[in-house]
């Protein structure tokens, strides 16, 4: 499959007048992606856990005009007019506008809000482009009802990962691949795709409660880290690790060694911090907090002997992975150990989910 299976190939029956409302959920990967090409290629593949509580609600009005050279559009981030994201959804638009040619045809209204603190390390452009995706789906699905589901996903990763590589794993769930590997069955750089393999029990309604050490802005964007790969002197042997670690974890997912899951899941989170670290220029995103729940994080492990382990996004927050029949004790372990290195003693209990869903 390529590109031009997402070219608009029939002719479309315009409606004057449509609204739109999309839920779609972050992602935490598990093998990192990290460094890209044009147009948003990945360099490895990678695989995430779909979340369900930090989700984006995304409403999208459209109404038909005149056809014209600019897309036209007004943006609003929870009841506010943001005019300082629009050059983001704007260059997003202008990659798509080969495959959603209707876009020139309506005037849009975007109305977008975060279960969760916007830019904070967790993954709010993955959530928030796969939702205008899908509203953009729809919208296609309306003007020609021919579309099966198994396009409309397809192109909907398609869309998103146009405007932010991790958000094409925010379609569907509960474990989704982004980047053509030859061990995942229909597995493409162009889309993420659910994991084909049947996956151990042990491994099912999984957690993830995120320790929110800084809620603030990112040190540094998703989008300048990935570039810092292009000379980066490690850049050839991550990617040659992180293709050899999917391998690895398809077959921990399907045969429920969780042991070696912790054991690679945490080591995938501090290459993807080394590789920041041994940038030019270099960026270490981890705060001390970070270092001290990973350190109570290891000892909570050993004592308890707990399958809890952390991942890490580009940024200082903790993702706290354990399986469901550890959730009371974690929880509990959580709430009274490591709250405390969190902002305000914020963190969000979450649980892997589903995918996107219309509201």
């Amino acid at each position: 499959m390529n590109t031009a299976h997402f070219l608009v190939k029939s002719d479309l029956k315009f409606v004057d007048k449509s609204t739109y409302t999309w839920q779609t959920p972050s992602n935490i990967a598990l093998v990192k992606y990290w460094g890209k090409s044009n147009p948003q290629i990945p360099k490895n593949a990678s695989i995430s856990f779909t979340l369900n509580n930090c989700h984006t609600i995304t409403t999208i009005e459209f109404d038909k005009k005149e056809k014209g050279d600019a897309v036209e559009f007004d943006l609003f981030f929870e009841g506010k007019q943001k005019d300082a994201f629009k050059p983001k959804i704007a260059e997003f638009f202008a990659r798509i506008q080969e495959y959603c040619p209707y876009i020139f045809e309506y005037k849009m209204i975007i109305n977008s809000e975060n279960s969760f603190p916007h830019s904070s390390g967790i993954a709010s452009s993955a959530s928030g482009l796969s939702a205008i995706a899908r509203c953009l789906m729809s919208l296609e699905n309306e003007l020609n009802s021919e579309l099966t589901e198994e396009y409309i996903n397809k192109k909907a990763s398609f869309l998103a990962r146009l405007g932010s590589g991790s958000a094409s794993r925010s379609i569907e769930g509960p474990m989704v691949v982004w980047g053509n590997h030859p061990e995942i069955e229909g597995s493409s750089d162009l889309f993420g795709v659910r994991f084909p393999y049947k996956v151990n029990a042990v491994f099912e309604n999984y957690q993830d409660a995120i320790l929110l050490v800084d809620k603030g802005e990112k040190q540094v964007s998703s989008t300048i880290g990935h570039n810092l790969m292009h000379d980066h002197p490690y850049a050839e042997n991550r990617f040659s690790q992180a293709n050899e670690n999917l391998s690895k974890i398809s077959e921990i997912l399907q045969n429920g060694d969780i042991k070696a899951f912790v054991s690679l899941v945490e080591s995938e989170a501090l290459t993807l911090h080394a590789m920041m670290m041994t940038s030019n220029p270099y960026f270490i995103l981890m705060k001390p907090n970070t270092l001290e729940i990973i350190n109570r994080i290891w000892e909570y492990r050993n004592e308890n002997d707990s399958n809890i382990c952390f991942t890490l996004d580009a940024g200082a927050n903790v993702h706290v992975l354990y399986p469901e029949v550890e959730k009371e004790a974690v929880n509990q372990f959580i709430e009274n150990e490591l709250s405390k290195y969190c902002q305000k003693n914020h963190y969000i209990c979450d649980t892997v989910g589903f995918g996107a869903k219309q509201l």
